[in-house]
């Protein structure tokens, strides 16, 4: 099936199916993103399958996991990046347009391994470093934002955006 075609008429759907689920099955959602920043000061976006523009990577903190862990967890699976020493946590930013319960805890990590690119898969369609000045035309603004804070010590705010 190509997912690709799908995203951008089911986002809407999509999203407010999963934001459903999650105002049931939880009171408040919390997830993680990973600034992920290379050797040569390149930061590593993801494509998702189901929500259009290029994002951190990271994902949801489950029932009984760390911040950390859910971190951990995330860059595995949607970049094959083992994180080798503690990220510093950058911010944690309300997200309100995605709802008015959830949160993004956002780290940075510079200390990693990543043994090669994933090949794309039903959740993550593309992937890979980006110059800074250089970012996908598609790359979301709160992605952009929490990149401009990391590496060029714009002021953090409280939102995602």
């Amino acid at each position: 099936m190509n997912w690709a075609g799908l995203r951008t008429p089911l986002e809407p759907v999509v999203r407010r199916c999963f934001h459903l689920y999650w105002r049931l099955a939880r009171g408040m959602t919390l997830g993680v993103r990973g600034v992920v920043v290379d050797q040569e000061e390149r930061v590593f976006l993801v494509k998702h399958s189901y929500v259009a523009g290029w994002h951190l990577p990271g994902g949801g903190v489950e029932v009984g996991e760390t911040v950390l862990q859910a971190l951990t967890r995330e860059l595995m699976e949607e970049g094959r990046i083992e994180v080798v020493d503690t990220p510093a946590l950058h911010g944690l930013f309300f997200n309100r347009h995605v709802s008015n319960r959830d949160h993004v805890a956002v780290f940075v990590v510079r200390q990693f391994r990543q043994d090669r690119l994933p090949k794309p898969n039903h959740e993550i369609i593309a992937c890979g470093f980006f110059d800074v000045d250089a970012l996908p035309a598609d790359t979301t603004e709160g992605t952009r934002l929490r990149i401009r804070e990391v590496l060029e010590g714009a002021t953090p705010s409280a939102t995602w955006r």
